[in-house]
């Protein structure tokens, strides 16, 4: 199935995790993909492993906090492919620490990556989805956004933020043919996750019904759907991909 055939996707933070199954995904569903990360080594190997024999997987070397870059790339893309149809606001990042022990920086640099960034590039894309009258914007959020977590003060605000940032764009820009959701996966294997012990691997696992964590496919199957024109009239929601988490 191809349902995403021929549309312009960009992927943040696509270099790997749910990022590079998303951009994997959306090749398969027949989109052409500009793949954003900070991550020159990874985007190269991403490129040789995935690229289509039609070259529809390009890969930009983006600093998502960096207003200026964005617009840049977001232009560049246009000039290329003259549209651009799917934003992924995936690009993330974790400094982990309790209340008590949290340094100010540590809580900047979260909110600077997985919140301003979100608007950064939400901005550049509907800018230009506004002007073509169509687009999908997708943020990703998490259920810590919704349930909270222990030691997780900063992440926690930013993905509860991109949650009502996305409730705002909806009613901003729903009138003007963009559609926005967020997607908030729960406990998925990524490296970072495999890296952790077993037991706590198997401590996460039994907080959901379906006592496991999810793949990175299944939340790129997520943001396929609603990239899709299946999902032409969910606006303003939050889709958690979390097994039936319950906080």
């Amino acid at each position: 199935m191809e349902r995403l055939k021929g549309k312009i996707a960009i992927v943040t933070g696509g270099a790997a995790g749910i990022g590079r199954a998303t951009v994997e995904r959306f090749l398969a569903e027949g989109a052409i993909v500009s793949a954003w990360d900070i991550q020159q080594q990874m985007g190269d190997k991403l490129c040789s492993e995935l690229q289509t024999s039609d070259s529809r997987l390009e890969f930009r070397s983006v600093n998502v906090t960096d207003e200026a870059a964005v617009q840049g790339a977001v232009t560049a893309i246009v000039e290329k492919y003259g549209r651009l149809d799917i934003l992924i606001n995936n690009a993330g990042i974790t400094r982990d620490a309790t209340l008590l022990k949290m340094e100010s920086t540590d809580f900047d640099q979260v909110i600077e990556v997985n919140l301003k960034a979100v608007f950064i590039c939400g901005q550049a894309a509907a800018r230009q989805m506004v002007t073509q009258g169509s687009g999908v914007i997708l943020n990703a959020s998490s259920v810590v956004g919704l349930y909270g977590n222990f030691g997780q003060t900063n992440y926690v605000a930013s993905k509860a933020g991109v949650i009502g940032m996305t409730q705002v764009w909806a009613r901003e820009l729903g009138r003007k043919g963009v559609r926005v959701n967020a997607v908030a996966p729960g406990f998925i294997a990524t490296e970072m996750v495999k890296k952790m012990p077993e037991k706590v691997i198997e401590m996460m696992a039994g907080k959901a019904p379906m006592q496991r964590i999810g793949e990175p496919s299944e939340v790129a199957a997520a943001y396929a759907f609603l990239a899709s024109d299946e999902a032409s009239f969910i606006h303003g929601t939050t889709l958690s991909v979390d097994g039936g988490l319950i906080s």
